[in-house]
């Protein structure tokens, strides 16, 4: 009886150790029988009816590239400003009649 006394106070000590050294652990067991767990089958997705309308308009610009119209307004705005400039020298030479030419 002393031995079976002495077992079972080592195996709450053990016991007891363990559970202080394992601080903040979760131990499961799991047993791998199902308890009437019922998953319903994946929704079967149905194509709707088939409709047929008018064919949509494309808009369409002359350029679809961004940088080509950048490019092609800059240009266009240097064009203007050099032949403004052209013009103001024109004006600025038949006023004071500086004649170079």
């Amino acid at each position: 009886m002393n031995k079976k006394l002495i077992g079972a106070a080592l195996g709450l000590v053990v016991l007891a150790a363990s559970s202080a050294a394992s601080a903040h652990v979760d131990l499961a067991v799991g047993v791998g029988i199902p308890v009437g767990v019922y998953a319903p089958p994946p929704p079967a997705y149905v194509a709707g009816p088939v409709a047929y309308g008018p064919v949509p308009v494309a808009v369409g610009y002359r350029d679809d590239d961004w940088r080509a119209r950048e490019w092609r307004e800059r240009r266009e705005w240097r064009e203007h400003e050099w032949r403004r400039e052209q013009w103001r020298e024109h004006e600025w030479r038949e006023r004071h009649r500086w004649g170079g030419y």
